[in-house]
């Protein structure tokens, strides 16, 4: 079972380092449109439409992205001062609960996420001429690699591998 719980886990690491690579690229290409929107503006006097939809929707991206790979490496928000006197099995038992909630909310957020794309599907991002839904795909990926990132936490623990925490070593494939 451990062997296994591995192997997913370096083909989860590949998925979270593409993931951080599209966040990172998004953040770029963001400034970009920042940029070119100030320029536009300030310097040709003529604000071009599409950098501020473009900017939105790349931020949605990267936070909804960027979130699901911290979630996997441990840098998501967490209070740790009561495990300074826990014992250690109790410690492995609140986070695996703080897993299991971090994963029912990330379900409860691509699953309302789904819903917001399909409702707004048929309506048009001005400037863009995409689908407005397009704007909550980032939400429904980034929810779902969190629940797959908090669920491979859970089986790593589980099998008793460890598990990445703020200021710890990084996570690795194995």
């Amino acid at each position: 079972m451990q062997q296994l719980v591995i192997g997913v886990s370096r083909k989860l690491a590949v998925v979270a380092r593409i993931a951080l690579w599209i966040s990172g690229t998004g953040l770029v290409l963001m400034t970009a449109a920042v940029a070119w929107q100030v320029f536009g503006r300030y310097v040709l006097n003529a604000t071009p439409v599409w950098t501020e939809v473009t900017a939105v929707l790349l931020m949605g991206w990267f936070i909804f992205l960027g979130a699901a790979v911290g979630i996997r490496e441990g840098y998501h928000l967490s209070f740790d001062i009561m495990l300074y006197i826990l014992p250690t099995r109790v410690k492995a038992v609140l986070f695996t609960i703080s897993d299991l909630l971090v994963a029912g909310f990330a379900l409860g957020m691509t699953f309302y996420g789904l819903q917001l794309a399909q409702g707004t599907w048929s309506n048009t991002i001005s400037g863009l001429g995409l689908p407005r839904g397009v704007t909550f795909l980032g939400l429904l990926t980034g929810g779902g690699l969190m629940v797959i990132f908090s669920l491979e936490r859970v089986a790593r623990r589980f099998v008793g591998l460890p598990t990445a925490r703020f200021g710890e070593t990084e996570l690795t494939g194995d």
